[in-house]
């Protein structure tokens, strides 16, 4: 796995490493980014988190780059201002593949960020038969091709780009979850099964949407494989960075979730978020202007 972190930032490792009661603050277009919240959480559950979806735009992958990034940064602005985070994870493919150069050049906040997890997904095959399991923009992007030629050269590499599996998952989260039909016929691409007996057997999930379909996405699958979530990684990342929870840390910190829209949030969403220990949730509206 692959991970960005900010270079020359203000906040040193060992700066960060005595902030008491870190504010870690980790943005998604959506709610894919729940993923790396939940691990992100597990390992410093003393930190006080701030969840945000830029929902008013989502998916990110129906703008252009230029665009995208400048929503990012317009977005990043109100948050680093109002929130004030010792550490942003941002927890989206798309976002990280195109817009920490510029974050990282504005803010002085330290930004970790995620690219799909091609590295691992050569040492763990067998086959030597991988599918990189995306959004078309990040299947598209030269930086996962680089990814590739770089980590996975003596591999096949199937690269799908999913239109659809994003929405399912917030969908699934919104209560109301496709049938496992739609959901078979979305990774059906993934698999791949040669002549010679060899067939698929590693699926890189390099959208952080697609883990919370987990659990679906197994039970449909064709066969079994070995399926890799990036978020673990982030989380090592995280602690690298600001330490493990320090022994006196008696309690779990806060965690408020913030929307730029809003619209997603139905009853069935804040009781999952509910779950997710984010009971405080408010929007913070930021509309997309007409393009």
């Amino acid at each position: 796995m692959r991970i960005d972190l900010m270079a020359g930032a203000s906040l040193s490792a060992a700066a960060l490493r005595c902030a008491a009661e870190p504010t870690i603050l980790v943005f998604d277009s959506g709610l894919g980014g729940l993923t790396v919240l939940d691990a992100v959480r597990r390992a410093r559950p003393d930190a006080r988190y701030v969840y945000v979806g830029d929902d008013a735009a989502f998916p990110y992958g129906r703008l252009s780059e230029a665009t995208l990034v400048a929503r990012v940064l317009t977005v990043m602005e109100r948050l680093v201002a109002t929130h004030r985070p010792d550490l942003v994870v941002i927890a989206c493919n798309t976002a990280s593949t195109l817009v920490l150069p510029a974050l990282r050049q504005r803010f002085t906040t330290p930004f970790v960020g995620v690219v799909p997890p091609i590295k691992p997904a050569a040492e763990a095959t067998r086959s030597r038969l991988v599918t990189l399991l995306a959004t078309p923009g990040t299947v598209a992007r030269s930086y996962t091709h680089d990814l590739i030629a770089t980590y996975a050269g003596t591999c096949a590499v199937t690269l799908v780009g999913s239109q659809n599996l994003a929405g399912f998952a917030e969908a699934e989260l919104a209560g109301a979850p496709v049938d496992d039909a739609a959901l078979a016929a979305e990774i059906a691409p993934c698999f791949v099964a040669e002549a010679d007996g060899r067939r698929t057997d590693v699926v890189c999930l390099a959208c952080t949407h697609y883990p919370l379909l987990l659990p679906r996405l197994q039970a449909v699958a064709p066969w079994p494989v070995t399926w890799i979530d990036p978020a673990p990684a982030i989380a090592r990342r995280v602690v690298q960075l600001i330490g493990p929870r320090p022994r006196e840390a008696d309690r779990h910190g806060s965690a408020l979730g913030a929307f730029t829209a809003g619209t997603c949030l139905t009853d069935a969403l804040r009781a999952a978020l509910a779950d997710r220990g984010i009971g405080d949730v408010a929007v913070e509206a930021v509309p997309l202007p007409m393009q």
